[in-house]
């Protein structure tokens, strides 16, 4: 097994899982700040994720840059657990159907109106009604009804218990009803961030000028962000040569330039993981048969291909989860089948199958990433010919969506609640592509006893047992973890990545960052 090296920390789950009950409230803490007073001014160059819509409410995963200027009620701290944010705080009734969003006062959108809780309201029902397949889709059916009891307290009554609904308004963000496109898709989203929106050039930039009247008094300091949205940029150059500030990297290249005096390597506090999926929604034989997707599973080596994937700095594992999550079960662990690579094995089960591998193609999609090829070769080695087509994102996801193919491997990043990981492999499930779109009912009704469920033991074992069908009918196979790596100049000041991908949040971010000798 690949030396566990990130720290118990970066594993931690968000614990608003543990079925929090009563008021819970929210105060943002110091800035941690070096000792001079921080400087005002100059434009911090960011790129981590890039920007796939200019509607924050129609996202297919690249949520980093618009939590720039876009906010949310709740947000995701440090540790996993989930804060008020633009709630000051927020109270949930003993019976887990009732969530009381308190809001705080004075709270300026872009344009200058006050955020008001017919505003969130009208947030939340546009999510429920509009956008049909995303991110929230599965939470907003359970919303009974959404309500302002005056102009600083919105009430979401649910039809069901639903306890991950506070972790995932951290991903419900909230922007004026009056941004253009609301009816349709939002083309200037105007939201409560530190950062507007202001000039977005697709796979190119977007310039966000500071929101001089931001509710957290005396932020940002920077005067503007600019977002680095090139998918072919060479960050490793940038980031030397002083043209990028904060950067997303591979492990390998953050290895590299760790040694760079004017750099610091830091990452994210939840883990990211690695797996690959089969076709589950048109499978063609013989990778309809388990037994073949079992013995292509046992030609790949975990530990040889995670250590690659994260240089050494990530972990094996068979779960979505790793060692200190709240739903990591070690058991399950240790009892992994697939933690040593067996060709043996495999190949006796391609035999009982009735399957010649040199006679089979495998159609295997991924991203343009170096990290799939490792797979690719391991399952060469059985005799299967191999078709690697390899996508930038959006081409990718084009064509998983087809469901033409018979295997992938990919990687999905923190989440904010673990329901986030489950939900794409329900039927109905968000972009489900990457996962070969499962749908499988047994898997669904177990998903949506756990998110009902107020017990944290048995929500916990609902999930666990919802994961065994995955594993044992190989759906998708979890290879191991690994954080992702966030590469920082030294003259930025203020900044450390947080639990999930957003840069500004409740522990800190761009709204308390400053660039030192720089204006």
């Amino acid at each position: 097994m690949t030396t566990l090296r990130l720290s118990r920390r970066t594993f931690l789950a968000g614990t608003a899982a543990a079925g929090l009950a009563g008021s819970v409230n929210g105060l943002l803490p110091a800035s941690a700040h070096a000792a001079n007073a921080p400087a005002r001014g100059g434009v911090l160059r960011y790129a981590t994720l890039g920007l796939d819509t200019s509607d924050p409410h129609r996202h297919t995963g690249s949520i980093a840059v618009q939590q720039i200027y876009a906010e949310a009620l709740t947000s995701i701290s440090d540790d996993g657990s989930v804060k008020p944010f633009l709630a000051e705080s927020f109270d949930i009734s003993p019976d887990g159907k009732t969530y009381t969003f308190t809001l705080r006062e004075g709270v300026k959108f872009h344009n200058g109106d006050v955020m008001n809780a017919e505003d969130v309201v009208a947030n939340v029902t546009r999510v429920k009604e509009k956008v049909k397949g995303g991110w929230l889709a599965s939470a907003m059916k359970l919303v009974d009804d959404v309500k302002a009891s005056d102009t600083r307290t919105v009430v979401i009554i649910m039809r069901e218990p639903y306890a991950p609904l506070v972790n995932l308004m951290s991903e419900l963000w909230i922007l004026s009803p009056r941004s253009e496109g609301w009816d349709e898709t939002i083309k200037t989203p105007i939201g409560t961030g530190p950062f507007t929106f202001g000039e977005w050039q697709p796979k190119v930039k977007l310039t966000a000028p500071a929101h001089t009247a931001y509710w957290q008094k005396g932020m940002p300091y920077l005067a503007a962000i600019e977002a680095d949205l090139r998918d072919d940029a060479d960050r490793q150059l940038a980031l030397r040569a002083g043209e990028i500030d904060i950067a997303s990297v591979p492990a390998d290249i953050a290895k590299q330039l760790a040694s760079d005096p004017n750099l610091r390597v830091s990452q994210l506090k939840d883990a990211g993981w690695y797996f690959v999926a089969f076709n589950n929604r048109k499978p063609r034989a013989p990778f309809d048969d388990v037994r073949v997707r079992k013995a292509i599973s046992y030609a790949i080596d975990k530990a040889a291909f995670i250590n690659f994937a994260s240089a050494g700095t990530g972990v094996v594992s068979n779960q979505m989860v790793g060692p200190g999550n709240l739903y990591f079960d070690e058991a399950l662990f240790k009892a992994d089948p697939h933690a040593k690579a067996d060709l043996d094995k495999a190949k006796a089960l391609l035999k009982e199958a009735g399957v010649d591998p040199a006679k089979e193609t495998i159609e295997f999609v991924s991203w343009q990433e170096s990290y799939p090829q490792v797979v690719v070769q391991m399952v060469r080695k059985l005799g299967f010919k191999v078709n690697h087509v390899a996508l930038d994102d959006i081409g990718a996801q084009k064509r998983l969506g087809q469901y033409d193919w018979d295997m992938n491997c990919m990687s999905s990043g923190p989440r904010a609640d673990v329901f986030l990981r489950y939900v794409r492999m329900m039927s109905d499930g968000p972009n489900p592509v990457l996962w070969g779109g499962v749908q499988d009912a047994d898997y669904d009704a177990l998903v949506k006893k756990a998110v009902a469920e107020t017990d944290l033991a048995t929500r916990r074992q609902l999930y666990l047992d919802a994961w065994k069908i995955v594993m044992d009918k190989y759906y998708v196979v979890a290879l191991g973890l690994d954080a992702d790596q966030i590469v920082i100049r030294k003259d930025v000041q203020g900044y450390e990545p947080g639990f999930t991908w957003s840069p500004n949040r409740v522990d800190g971010g761009v709204a308390q960052t400053w660039l030192a000798g720089r204006s």
